[in-house]
């Protein structure tokens, strides 16, 4: 603990700036600017000496929190990203990304506001980078094991890095042109710039990571063959089956799932493509969903001109205090104000979607009711319905389980209760030499917990290869998050 009266003498918890609103969606460049070295080093110092870190149990990765920042406030910035690292392979997509339910569970916050974790997180990774830093690290032995990772999110590359790492020959397959899944085509630049996804792979390429794109396991080369090739297979493709909304009207025109639309957008930002496929340009938006899917597709709908976006959720807004039946160390569900709220667009609560309507093949508005509980559902109330004008609707639904067609028909893997591939205490399937992490196993999650489940994945198949393992197994198959219940 590098200040003790730290939290007492700095009280105000300081968030990094912004790009002012006017200026920021005239692109798609991160919003987040970098924080001030003095500002940092204050905040970091508001860790306190808890004796129980609670942040510890809030992080799946089980970040070594107190300690790098304790470094980071004496300035000792590789210390503390050693420290980062060791329990985290890419802090600077979590500290981007992860909604930090380890502020959640920070002891401070019982009675003042919680440190800033997520952002001291980010700057010692991208001080990091910044100076040139992030230098491959070399297995110190290779062993004549060679494992297939079918997936490039987070879980696939966290599993992947692992294993290279502990001398193995390893080959990530991605389906899309370029690696990185949700990371690459799901998130928004302005949420986190590509640069930073690439300066980590060209790492592990260092590192003796393969990977291999434009392949779809299961029809470009099917398992059999793969398993052929390989020692272990990790099933790492996410939970990428979106919920649909089965109501009169689904098939009209301009009704697209959310991550179409987000895909669309980040292949012709990263120049992939020279003219979008759905444009929201000068069109009346109405956005299902009021999660992280959805704040990113009104983010992006704003930069593209929309006339108007309006945001609908069919539960209650949240509360802006912690709310009684969730008390410290939960983390509480809030109203949440995200950059893309700052930006513009209408939220709207209590809103149950009747159907959708149009006229010759195209949507022109959306029909939604107050609800009402009848028999533990939350349904539309009669009397209340009203029509919101709407040229595209998106669909941020989440997600429902990982497909089930080519690789996990060939590999013969059963599925569990909640639509995921079954696996044991070890992530291993009931095929022999098949693993899965991430949300192909455990459902849609967060990112924190791909990465933990990366990582103990590759644990379970290095022991499962060579008899034991040394690497860390930060969470267990069965594990489930407090914030996740």
């Amino acid at each position: 603990m590098a200040n003790p009266r730290g939290f007492l003498e700095v009280r105000e918890r300081t968030t990094p700036p912004k790009r002012p609103v006017s200026v920021r969606i005239m692109d798609y460049k991160e919003v987040t600017e970098r924080q001030n070295a003095t500002v940092l080093t204050a905040q970091a110092g508001r860790c306190m000496d808890c004796g129980i870190a609670f942040c510890h149990n809030g992080c799946p990765l089980g970040n070594l929190i107190p300690e790098w920042n304790s470094l980071v406030h004496q300035g000792r910035m590789d210390d503390a990203a050693e420290r980062l690292h060791a329990t985290n392979n890419f802090p600077e997509f979590t500290g981007r990304l992860c909604p930090a339910p380890c502020e959640s569970s920070c002891v401070l916050g019982i009675n003042q506001p919680a440190v800033t974790i997520k952002q001291v997180e980010v700057e010692i990774a991208d001080t990091l980078i910044a100076s040139g830093g992030l230098d491959p690290v070399l297995a110190v032995r290779h062993t004549d094991m060679r494992i297939a990772v079918v997936g490039s999110g987070p879980a696939g590359l966290a599993a992947a890095q692992q294993l290279t790492r502990a001398g193995h020959t390893v080959a990530v397959y991605e389906r899309d042109t370029k690696i990185g899944g949700l990371l690459r085509y799901g998130i928004p630049d302005f949420k986190m710039g590509k640069d930073v996804l690439e300066t980590r792979l060209a790492q592990m390429e260092a590192e003796g990571t393969v990977f291999r794109t434009g392949v779809s396991v299961g029809t470009d080369i099917e398992f059999e063959q793969l398993n052929r090739l390989y020692d272990a297979v990790i099933v790492a493709t996410g939970a990428t089956v979106p919920r649909d909304l089965p109501v009169p009207g689904r098939e009209l025109s301009g009704v697209h799932f959310a991550m179409d639309y987000l895909v669309d957008s980040n292949e012709v930002v990263a120049g992939e493509r020279d003219t979008l496929r759905i444009d929201a340009k000068g069109k009346h938006v109405v956005i299902l969903g009021g999660g992280d899917t959805g704040a990113d597709c009104l983010g992006t709908a704003i930069r593209q001109g929309a006339a108007s976006v309006t945001t609908l959720a069919i539960g209650a807004q949240p509360s802006t205090e912690r709310p009684g039946h969730q008390p410290w160390p939960m983390s509480p569900t809030l109203f949440e104000v995200q950059s893309a709220h700052e930006e513009g667009g209408e939220r709207s609560y209590l809103a149950a979607t009747v159907n959708f309507t149009g006229e010759h093949g195209s949507v022109m508005g959306v029909t939604v009711a107050e609800t009402e509980f009848i028999d533990g559902q939350r349904l539309p109330k009669p009397g209340t319905e009203r029509v919101i004008p709407a040229d595209l609707v998106f669909l941020a639904l989440g997600f429902t389980g990982p497909e089930t067609a080519g690789l996990m028909e060939q590999a013969n893997t059963e599925f569990d209760d909640r639509g995921s591939v079954a696996r044991d205490g070890y992530y291993m399937t009931n095929t022999p030499g098949v693993f899965v992490a991430g949300d192909a196993g455990r459902g849609q999650s967060l990112i924190v917990w791909a990465i933990a489940e990366g990582r103990s994945c590759a644990a379970a198949v290095d022991k499962y290869l060579m008899g034991e393992t040394r690497l860390p197994a930060p969470v267990a198959p069965t594990d489930r998050a407090i914030s996740m219940l």
